[in-house]
């Protein structure tokens, strides 16, 4: 599990351990019953506090990403990755729909806002 961590962002230090690691559960980079490290381990090894990283395993956990057996640590346990998708998906369709509803009123055409939105796409390709 990599997970890269950027101090000096606007998202918070728990959200960004919390967003890595769904991409790499939706991506099945972490499949299911793969072990996490412990939260004192991810601390350590991110160098951030124990309360962070246990922030975002309980998080993790109150959406459905992980689960937390009493001794064993934590779990994936994404056991409906198809219904976690879809909630991305809606999710997303909300924001391009505010997106669209803006580049409208700005009076964008279709293809520049197609055309963004694919530049958009590739770059965040790259960045992982």
């Amino acid at each position: 599990m990599t997970i890269l961590i950027d101090p000096t962002s606007a998202t918070p230090l728990y959200e960004q351990i919390v967003q890595q690691i769904q991409r790499q559960i939706l991506s099945g980079t972490l499949p299911q019953g793969e072990l996490l490290p412990g939260v004192r381990t991810l601390a350590a090894d991110l160098s951030v506090s124990i309360i962070t990283t246990r922030r975002a395993y309980e998080e993790l956990e109150r959406d459905g990403y992980i689960k937390t057996l009493p001794g064993r640590g934590s779990i994936v346990s994404i056991e409906n990755r198809e219904h976690l998708l879809e909630l991305h998906r809606q999710e997303m369709r909300g924001w391009l729909e505010r997106a669209v509803s803006a580049a409208k009123a700005a009076g964008v055409s279709r293809e520049e806002i197609i055309e963004q939105i694919s530049r958009l796409y590739d770059q965040a390709g790259e960045e992982k």
